[in-house]
């Protein structure tokens, strides 16, 4: 067994190792994405710029791809050449690439048609760090989108604003999704399923949860227990977000929103900020989570509150990118 000196010595050849690799894999990024880059600009600039005809052009690039492959390997196929110089078109400046993202996010950013939908999720990426894995499943359940329909204050400077800076956290109402997908859990269509199982299944995939809740999440626990008048409440969720630095209460409901959920919230929230704040906390937030809220109601138990108390929906579905692109269009156009 290694005494103290020993194990010092072994975490700092740890921390020098690592901390090499790292720097090799970050020179190596920054060489390939130069090269494609590189490779995208020796194949406009010898197509006039564009100016040939396109089916010429597709020639060019099998007949190119045919040569590459035999000596450079597999990774020389048309479509990844269509990739290299769709490259060079869409970031013709080579100072605007990051070498914080890698080949395979610029492929997935560049298969996204609408230029500020492509910046944002850009922006999220290098912000967020988040790996390939996570940009595929944001996309996949149109975050962009959902994050336009979330804030009932949506205009074209909203757009504007997703586009050049990606998702910020300002205000508590800058949180919140609508809907939240939870399609990593699993659950079959229409299969009833209890509350403390959905609550059981969301801190089974926490790592999953989390993304989807968005930045600054840290996880805190289940089942919380306030206790008012020798009465015992319980959170179903809390987490507190370090940005916004505020807890963050999360009550699940399996069914449509109901008036009185707000209530609760609303008592859970009161009790957070008189005994479980810390001087420097902001005043914390309650999201209740349901399968539904078209109810009336709902907008009058929300109004008037002096907590932050929000409703949103959720699915195990990822929602119809149409659909969302419909509703985003109405919003712009009004």
């Amino acid at each position: 067994m290694l005494d103290n000196n020993n194990y010092e010595m072994v975490e700092e050849i740890k921390k020098i190792i690592l901390s090499s690799r790292k720097k090799v894999s970050y020179e190596v990024n920054n060489v390939m994405l130069y090269a494609y880059w590189s490779v995208g600009k020796i194949i406009v600039e010898n197509e006039q710029n564009g100016n040939i005809k396109a089916e010429y052009g597709k020639q060019i690039l099998k007949e190119l791809s045919k040569e590459l492959r035999k000596t450079l390997g597999p990774g020389f196929s048309v479509s990844n050449l269509q990739y290299m110089r769709r490259f060079y078109l869409e970031y013709p400046k080579q100072q605007t690439l990051s070498v914080k993202l890698s080949w395979s996010h610029y492929c997935e950013l560049l298969s996204i048609e609408n230029i500020d939908e492509r910046n944002f999720y850009e922006k999220e990426c290098i912000n967020s760090n988040w790996s390939v894995r996570e940009l595929k499943r944001q996309l996949e359940t149109s975050l962009f989108e959902r994050l336009l329909l979330s804030d009932g204050k949506k205009n074209k400077e909203k757009v504007y604003e997703l586009s050049k800076v990606g998702q910020t956290l300002n205000t508590p109402l800058d949180v919140l999704k609508e809907p939240y997908v939870f399609e990593f859990l699993g659950v079959k269509e229409n299969k009833p399923i209890l509350e403390k199982n959905l609550e059981q299944k969301l801190v089974k995939h926490i790592e999953e949860f989390l993304l989807e809740l968005g930045k600054g999440f840290m996880f805190v626990g289940t089942q919380q227990r306030i206790t008012l008048g020798n009465i015992h409440y319980y959170v179903d969720m809390v987490f507190y977000n370090k940005i916004l630095k505020c807890y963050v209460l999360i009550d699940l409901k399996i069914g449509q929103m109901k008036a009185e959920y707000a209530g609760q919230m609303n008592m859970y929230l009161n009790y957070y900020n008189e005994e479980i704040n810390d001087k420097d906390d902001n005043k914390p937030i309650g999201i209740i989570l349901c399968k539904s809220k078209k109810n009336i109601a709902i907008d009058y138990a929300l109004g008037g509150l002096s907590n932050n108390v929000f409703a949103s929906t959720y699915t195990y579905y990822i929602p119809k990118k149409e659909e969302l692109i419909i509703e985003v269009e109405k919003v712009l156009n009004e």
